[in-house]
């Protein structure tokens, strides 16, 4: 029986969904946070955190990021590891995202890597970045969307553009799929690829969210859910909430006696 600690991390929003696609989709700070206190009272220790201009199109603004964690760290206290994200969502360029990360200087931040593994930015800042990550103890989990990116990924391990530290990955499922409805058999490629000591978590779009983090439970990774990605329960009605998922989730793990990890042991093993 594998027992260590499955980081639970909530993804309650993205950079896309709108307050129609579901009336508890958190599109402000004051929601964030209160929707982070539930996914916390769930089970997750790490909230994936998306935040939105007035407008509510997707925002990589450092000053509104750090009035949304300011707001929700209100209501959470240290229990959680915030993460913020990087994401372009076809908003942003490598550089700005880059620039980013670097002024506002996060506890935890999730990077795409084909996104900022452009020409536009070359080998020598790549690196330089991901050398700063490690110097300021940023947590980072590097997004990888096939087995390329994860080739990709190893490449720039293996030819020190990338340094030694605790990176954290992330095996996007079914991102290519018919539909974007994802199956847990989509995480054999990465882990048949998969020869590194990085622990990885799964992510998963539409209703197979559930027995996809069963599978990676089960194989010693770890789990990303919510809204971002998926909206239904295992029984394929429409969740209530992001706790919802966080919970069944929790209940996964439980059966498969995998304790849940908190934000202390998180930031223990990962160095922030």
């Amino acid at each position: 029986m594998n027992r260590d600690p499955l980081i639970l991390i909530a993804a309650p929003n993205g950079a896309h969904r709108q307050a129609s696609d579901h009336p508890a989709l958190p599109l402000t700070a004051a929601a964030l946070a209160e929707t982070a206190k539930r996914c916390l009272d769930a089970g997750a220790a790490m909230l994936h955190l998306h935040i939105r201009d007035s407008q509510f199109r997707h925002s990589l603004d450092v000053a509104a990021y750090r009035e949304a964690m300011r707001v929700v760290r209100a209501a959470v206290g240290e229990e959680m590891v915030l993460q913020v994200t990087s994401e372009s969502a076809q908003v942003y360029r490598a550089p700005e995202q880059i620039a980013m990360v670097r002024e506002l200087r996060p506890e935890a931040v999730s990077i795409g890597l084909r996104e900022i593994d452009q020409p536009e930015i070359g080998s020598a800042v790549l690196s330089a970045f991901f050398s700063q990550l490690t110097r300021q103890r940023i947590m980072t989990q590097v997004i990888l969307y096939d087995t390329a990116d994860l080739r990709r990924w190893q490449t720039l391990r293996s030819d020190g553009t990338v340094p030694d530290a605790p990176w954290f990955l992330l095996f996007v499922l079914g991102r290519y799929s018919a539909a974007q409805t994802s199956n847990p058999r989509d995480l054999l490629p990465f882990l048949q690829a998969h020869v590194g000591p990085e622990p990885w978590a799964v992510c998963a779009f539409g209703p197979n969210e559930n027995s996809c983090v069963a599978a990676a439970a089960a194989l010693g990774g770890h789990a990303r859910v919510g809204f971002e990605n998926n909206m239904r329960l295992r029984d394929g009605s429409v969740a209530p909430d992001n706790a919802a998922l966080v919970a069944q989730a929790h209940q996964v793990a439980a059966a498969l006696g995998r304790p849940l990890a908190t934000a202390a042991q998180i930031r223990q093993r990962f160095s922030v």
